[in-house]
């Protein structure tokens, strides 16, 4: 039976869990709650970055994306970091619908899974 490796585990969640070289990482917010969509979304990226670097892989290996926002009328300025982030890397499925968040000064949130 293949072991499951959980990172970061709390009473409701992990931040990361890796099964047969595929990582799943929790929904990531951004830590600076006054930065605009754009700075949020950086800021969340960023951090998705280096998860999936501490689990030997990158961007360029996402499989599935979702993304939350607070306002969906955010999506274009989201969408042009996105675009940045991801370069000429293979885009993943994906979902962006807006939500209410559990702290209104959130924008934005996003969940990825990858492969390595």
């Amino acid at each position: 039976m293949a072991k499951i490796t959980r990172q970061g585990s709390n009473a409701i969640l992990s931040s990361a869990v890796e099964y047969h070289n595929f990582v799943f990482l929790a929904g990531m917010t951004a830590d600076d709650l006054s930065l605009d969509i754009t700075g949020q979304t950086r800021q969340v990226l960023e951090k998705i970055s280096a998860a999936l670097e501490a689990n030997g892989t990158d961007n360029t290996r996402l499989l599935s994306a979702q993304i939350w926002l607070k306002d969906i009328r955010d999506r274009d300025a989201m969408n042009k970091v996105w675009v940045e982030w991801l370069g000429d890397a293979g885009r993943p499925a994906r979902a962006c619908v807006e939500a209410n968040m559990a702290d209104p000064r959130h924008r934005v949130e996003i969940m990825v899974n990858a492969c390595r």
